[in-house]
């Protein structure tokens, strides 16, 4: 039976729950649901956020680790016509209190282990009306299981339209600060008919659903199996034991960065076999060194590899590299589209265009990637002008990322003009991590670059230049950083150094900072 086409974020956990209610929908640290229960849990969900005054335009958030709870809360405050904001559960106190403040979120769900964090900042919770904490395992006391089951199941309500705003993804900006990306139903849904190719579910099939929630490579991955009526099994950690877990439960397909297989690949041969027995694999949110791709590739040559290519902005994958071009590269004399980006997926255009002048570049050669696609979100929250600087009039959405396109079609992502850096699948945003280091009392002036690192993809790096007379160790920068920032935005190395080059309007020429960490290198990130 064919399911009908989905116009809401929840239409297609509803359609299993009516076709197939037995069947296993997930699993998580022991338990699992089947689409029945699992709607039921939605429909509560939604029944206790209405009960709460939670109505169209309203926001809710969650902060905690992946969680199946999270994703009934995306599925229910969509049917209320409300957003989701799920917070980066590794942001340090300040960050979560921007995060929510920002996003204007009136009932947060809290990991109970997150609780800390949240207590020391909640006096400064502008909006927050309501705090459910939820605990890993369900156990007697969650209170997100009590609050459940003591809620009266809701339907979605008449006046949602497809183009609410159903999830908040918090990603860098130009200020330093996060920026959050509001994406509706329909662009959620696009995303999920468009980035499907390659994925070719059969019976018997698991999703690992590994990658952290609040990165739109979790949110949007979800939404495969559910699509699909495939179960899943979901680790509340990327760690070895958790991966290794859900491929003996099962699990056969997944999504990770490549900081993961490098991780698995060094483990010992009996990681490897047990990978083995994944049937895809695919890749993203960071660049996959070359010799890391090779050794994967033939260490597991029944697994299909796919590499994508997407931003928050247009709900997660733009490119893709299809499992018959990573085997086919060799022999068909391109052994460079292993780096390359794939091709657009349907329903995304790309253009290569000078950032300078606004005009399409020529095949091969190197401009700004503007997207153009239903996907692409539908701005910043609270911030237009951002929004504005980023989509042009006739919806073209400037990415930001520098790269080209050859003659057959393959996008190569090649560098950035923002100054992000990608570090194991997490967004770094350099003003952010400078406008820290600048608090400092010996630091006159800093630059913080991306630099290669073969496991991660890249890692943070700054260069600081000290005051007259002040001194300040490596180490003591970084510990600084860690006291304001999320132990992943610091830097692992520091250079002490003389003066920043400059160009002559005075802005700090990064690009010759990074060029001695670059050379030579198949790909250029940053």
């Amino acid at each position: 039976m064919t399911a009908p086409e989905p116009h809401h974020l929840a239409d297609r956990l509803a359609h299993w729950a009516a076709t197939t209610p037995d069947a296993e929908a997930i699993t998580y640290l022991g338990r699992t649901f089947t689409w029945a229960q699992w709607h039921d849990r939605v429909r509560r969900n939604t029944g206790g956020l209405k009960a709460l005054g939670i109505g169209r335009g309203d926001v809710v958030a969650f902060l905690d680790k992946n969680h199946p709870a999270c994703v009934e809360t995306t599925m229910a405050a969509s049917q209320l016509g409300a957003a989701h904001a799920i917070v980066n559960w590794r942001s340090a106190g300040d960050e979560v209190e921007y995060a929510l403040n920002d996003c204007g979120a009136r009932v947060l769900f809290v990991g109970t282990e997150l609780m800390p964090t949240v207590e020391a900042v909640r006096d400064r919770l502008t909006h927050v009306e309501r705090i459910i904490e939820v605990t890993p395992d369900g156990a007697d006391g969650d209170g997100y299981e009590a609050w459940l089951a003591a809620s009266t199941p809701a339907d979605r309500q008449p006046e949602v339209s497809a183009d609410d705003t159903c999830l908040v993804m918090y990603s860098s900006g130009t200020t330093g600060r996060p920026k959050g990306v509001m994406l509706s139903h329909r662009n959620m849904l696009a995303h999920v008919r468009n980035a499907h190719d390659g994925w070719s579910f059969a019976p018997g099939d698991k999703c690992m659903v590994a990658m952290p929630l609040f990165h739109v490579g979790g949110s949007s991955y979800m939404l495969f199996p559910i699509n699909d009526g495939v179960p899943s099994v979901m680790t509340r950690d990327p760690d070895g034991a958790s991966l290794a877990g859900a491929i003996l439960a099962g699990a056969n397909r997944t999504f990770l960065v490549p900081a993961v297989l490098a991780q698995v690949l060094q483990t010992g041969p009996e990681a490897v076999k047990l990978f083995s027995a994944l049937k895809t694999y695919t890749y993203g949110a960071a660049p996959m060194p070359p010799p890391l791709l090779r050794a994967a590739m033939e260490a597991w040559p029944d697994t299909d590899f796919l590499q994508v290519y997407g931003l928050t902005e247009v709900a997660g994958v733009a490119t893709q590299l299809g499992s018959d071009d990573h085997r086919n590269a060799v022999a068909d004399g391109h052994p460079e589209r292993l780096v390359s980006a794939g091709k657009p997926i349907p329903e995304v255009e790309v253009r290569i265009v000078d950032p300078a002048t606004g005009d399409d570049v020529g095949t091969g050669e190197h401009g700004e990637i503007w997207l153009r696609t239903p996907q692409r979100f539908q701005g910043y929250l609270g911030k237009p002008e951002a929004t504005a600087e980023v989509v042009t009039d006739d919806g073209w959405f400037r990415t930001g990322d520098l790269g080209k396109v050859d003659a057959d079609g393959f996008v190569y992502v090649e560098d950035r003009l923002k100054d992000m850096i990608i570090s194991g699948g997490e967004n770094i945003y350099s003003p952010e991590v400078e406008r820290v280091l600048a608090e400092h009392p010996a630091v006159m002036e800093v630059a913080v670059i991306g630099v290669p690192d073969d496991t991660w993809g890249e890692s943070v790096k700054a260069v600081v230049a000290l005051r007259e007379g002040a001194q300040a160790t490596e180490a003591e920068l970084i510990a600084f950083c860690r006291e304001h920032l999320a132990a992943f935005k610091c830097p692992r190395s520091v250079d002490v150094t003389g003066p920043l080059p400059r160009n002559p309007t005075g802005k700090i020429l990064k690009r010759d900072l990074r060029t001695p960490y670059w050379q030579g290198r198949d790909r250029q990130v940053n």
